[in-house]
């Protein structure tokens, strides 16, 4: 495994990171994910990413329970929550001071933690002045629970005036984004956060570098049963996810992946890590098979030639969104 900065901080993350969004919650995944959880900290991550919203606050008890039962060392790991959606009152949705703090209190008990290493705001919140976001979550960081944090799916916009408010009153500046990236998703990161990386030295750790399961080639020929699209409860997913553009990108795709001797899905992977300005890439697993898989991506970033990135982009254009057709 190999650890990357986060940003300018002095935080190290792997490279590959792995998380909760999709398969956590279902209390009969919990012995497999036991498995994906153990077979991915036994190869080097230290990352595990979590939101209170994954399955309505389940994910982060189940992980909870999981790293209580492992007992591995609470040092060598890097633990995140995401606040926004906690519930359904009037003050149970956005960045309040009060959703902020209580948000985060909620998250450690579900984790049964201490602290949490990162803390992200998962999405803007236009109902309350950034200022006050700030202030809250710079509370809890001098309050030993939250070590830094980010946002996730903020305009460049609002992470400067964030940042900006921080500075101007001494307060914790946010440094990370967890941005969707992938071969299909491309503009935000490539465009608009430029200057988040050149001027505040921001972190990324970014979320569905598969697009969904798109660029693994399984849905190729259609939606597999027991697959992640065939869901019934992910039908929107489906609709956006699997458009004929995206679908024929992928088949154009494959023979490059094959070239270098890895799947569609580690080619996917290892192209995210080749942006400098991604910290870690978030993966998820529904078996321990699928953690040593994506694992392999590493080997193949050193042969991400100059030649090999030209002909990937003149397939999925720098900067550019593959979206539903």
């Amino acid at each position: 495994m190999n650890y990357r900065r986060m940003g300018k901080s002095g935080l190290r993350l792997s490279e590959i990171a792995y998380g909760a969004w999709v398969t956590f919650g279902d209390a009969k995944a919990e012995e497999t994910q036991e498995q994906c959880m153990t077979a991915a900290y036994e190869a080097g991550v230290n990352f595990f990413d979590n939101a209170e919203a994954y399955a309505g606050g389940q994910a982060e008890v189940m992980m909870g329970r999981i790293l209580k039962k492992k007992g591995w060392r609470r040092e060598s790991l890097v633990l995140s929550t995401k606040i926004y959606w906690g519930g359904r009152g009037p003050n149970d949705t956005g960045l309040s001071h009060k959703r902020i703090i209580e948000g985060v209190h909620s998250a450690l008990r579900r984790l049964q933690v201490e602290y949490v290493d990162l803390m992200y705001c998962h999405r803007p919140d236009p109902n309350t002045p950034i200022e006050e976001t700030v202030r809250a979550i710079d509370i809890l960081i001098k309050q030993g629970k939250v070590f830094y944090w980010g946002t996730s799916e903020w305009s460049a916009a609002d992470i400067l005036r964030a940042d900006a408010i921080a500075r101007q009153y001494g307060l914790t500046p946010p440094c990370v984004e967890q941005p969707q990236y992938n071969l299909l998703h491309r503009r935000r990161m490539e465009g608009e956060y430029l200057p988040l990386f050149r001027d505040l030295g921001y972190g990324t750790t970014i979320w569905s570098p598969l697009a969904s399961g798109v660029l693994t080639g399984k849905y190729n020929a259609g939606v597999p049963d027991g697959t992640r699209l065939s869901d019934p409860n992910l039908a929107w997913l489906k609709d956006s996810a699997l458009s004929d553009e995206r679908l024929a990108r992928v088949r154009q795709l494959e023979p490059l992946a094959q070239a270098i001797g890895g799947s569609m899905a580690q080619l996917a992977i290892a192209w995210c890590l080749h942006n400098p300005h991604v910290s870690s890439v978030i993966t998820g697993a529904s078996r321990p098979e699928q953690v040593s898989e994506n694992i392999k991506a590493l080997s193949l970033v050193p042969k991400l030639s100059p030649e090999l990135i030209a002909k990937i982009d003149a397939i999925v254009a720098p900067g550019s969104n593959i979206d539903a057709g």
